[in-house]
């Protein structure tokens, strides 16, 4: 018995030392490298292990820098007096000014008010904004993954070379991370056609802070292309509902300070606090003829690009129908996995939507940049610019970002920029393809 043991054993150690060398000639190869940093399709290894190192890198922030006050504790102050009983907008307040935030906010606040020991855990708090961070992170790059557009590379340098991005999660806890953690989440449900539950989560983003707005023209259109009249009248009261569910106590007690409050299109910013209209003269920044110009160049903008949009939402909406089809007669996997590009075409309209209302925004402020940072590789890969002329422009708007405070090179450059991409994704119109 003991020569047949040592023979097995044998035997094993040669199957063992057999796998070990095919891994090694399939996985480390010139071809398997090269594909890990340019092939799209390998994003979701690249992936993985960037969600692993964005772990480490989020603790090593939370404990290694210093952590800065500047909204949380104002935020607490705002849900106090919610929770104290005052549901009028016009008598909630902070130390940085009036409660100018929905009801989904308050909701949300008040969990962690209450789960971070009224405000004064600031460290749990932090853990908690890294979690979202890289909730956030698993959503954006299912997108990346199901769009098939952009190289690995690109989100590897775009996720781990973005301090402020960082910074506005765990070292901020600002609430633009929240309403865009449930914006990606609903992103993700339109692409898997779950449209209920899709309007369901981008109302609540909305709840939170209205800047998800930006994104409506596009998801309007998409509701009429892809649902019909009345599938989009039903979307649309699902939106509706939520926020006058949400909104309720403090609709019913002051309905006009709520919706003044929490939906003020009319609010006009502090000039110290502007990233980029910083060599624009305050009298000017604040004129409302100025609010009124950008509102004019924002619906221009949009009209201009309707074509292109509706175009690829109605082909969008033509190709998902086939994939139903082919769903329901064949069951053919292979057509699934060909179809996933069609994400594209859903993508780009809203993505240039929300860039075109950030680049006609009376004011952004430095937590405005999640608003569009994870969007900004899709719509560069989405011109016709080589790929170094790509990563110059996410350099460029990223060191804008980093420029505080900002100055009239810093603003006018990230002006420069936002306008370079829309002409770069406006060229581009005519020859839009599938990759």
């Amino acid at each position: 018995m003991a020569p047949h043991g040592r023979q097995s054993n044998a035997v094993g150690k040669r199957n063992v030392l057999k796998v070990i060398k095919l891994c090694f000639e399939k996985y480390l190869t010139k071809q398997f490298l090269y594909s890990l940093v340019f092939d799209p399709h390998r994003l979701t290894f690249v992936a993985c292990c960037l969600l692993l190192a964005e772990v480490v890198v989020n603790i090593l922030v939370i404990q290694q820098v210093k952590y800065t006050e500047i909204d949380w504790v104002a935020y607490m102050q705002e849900v106090e007096g919610v929770l104290n009983g005052t549901f009028d907008y016009t008598h909630l307040k902070g130390d940085t000014g009036p409660l100018v935030y929905p009801a989904g906010f308050v909701y949300i606040y008040t969990v962690l008010y209450y789960v971070t020991n009224h405000g004064q855990n600031i460290r749990l708090a932090q853990y908690i904004f890294a979690s979202l961070y890289i909730s956030l992170l698993c959503l954006v790059f299912r997108i990346y993954m199901k769009s098939k557009k952009v190289p690995p590379y690109v989100l590897v340098l775009t996720s781990c070379s973005s301090y402020r991005i960082h910074s506005i999660f765990v070292l901020r806890l600002f609430n633009d991370p929240v309403a865009m953690v449930l914006f990606y989440a609903s992103v993700n449900l339109f692409l898997d056609s779950k449209w209920s539950l899709a309007s369901l989560l981008y109302s609540m983003a909305v709840s939170v802070k209205m800047n998800i707005l930006l994104f409506a023209p596009a998801i309007l259109l998409m509701y009429l292309t892809c649902l019909g009249l009345k599938g989009t009248l039903i979307q649309l009261t699902i939106c509706a509902s939520v926020q006058i569910l949400l909104g309720m106590p403090f609709i019913l007690t002051n309905p006009i300070a709520y919706i003044h409050g929490a939906f003020n299109l009319g609010r006009v910013f502090l000039y110290e606090w502007t990233v980029n209209w910083r060599f624009m003269p305050e009298d000017i920044f604040t004129s409302l003829y100025f609010h009124m110009g950008l509102l004019v160049l924002h619906i221009t903008l949009l009209l201009f690009f309707y074509n292109s949009a509706l175009t690829c939402l109605q082909s969008y909406a033509t190709l998902i129908g086939i994939e139903k089809k082919v769903r329901r007669q064949l069951s053919n996997r292979t057509e699934k996995v060909n179809m996933d590009t069609a994400s594209q075409l859903l993508l780009l309209p809203l993505f240039t939507a929300n860039l075109i209302g950030i680049a006609c925004s009376r004011s952004l402020h430095y937590q405005f940049y999640v608003w569009y940072f994870h969007s900004l590789p899709y719509l560069l890969w989405s011109t016709h610019f080589t790929s170094i002329g790509r990563l110059c422009i996410l350099g460029i708007i990223e060191l804008c970002w980093n420029t505080f405070p900002s100055t009239y090179l810093s603003s006018i450059t990230l002006h420069l920029c936002h306008i370079i991409i829309l002409l770069g994704l406006a060229r581009s119109r005519p020859t839009l393809k599938l990759k």
